[in-house]
């Protein structure tokens, strides 16, 4: 209610854990109607034990987390691009 009552439409993301926290908030906000900009840089998860015992490095966890949202609930943006669009206050 406070982002629509102050008219902002667009969202900036970061944080932990990708694939957890990061990806509710995304996925809730998209499918609340917001522009969505994940920065992928500034967010990180950790190693995920599969049900059959493999273990599952932090960073594919990560890169797959940023690709099942990218296009569909977000832009996934890098922190130079973000921090080159919040300068020029193109956001």
């Amino acid at each position: 209610m406070y982002l629509r009552r102050n008219h902002i439409n667009q969202l900036a993301i970061a944080g932990l854990t990708t694939n957890h926290c990061v990806s509710t908030t995304v996925r809730m906000a998209g499918n609340m109607g917001f522009d969505v900009r994940l920065v992928g840089e500034a967010c990180a998860t950790f190693d995920r034990l599969g049900p059959d015992g493999s273990t599952y490095a932090a960073q594919l966890i990560h890169d797959i987390a940023l690709s099942d949202l990218q296009g569909e609930f977000c832009q996934v943006v890098g922190i130079g691009e973000w921090l080159t669009k919040v300068a020029n206050k193109s956001c």
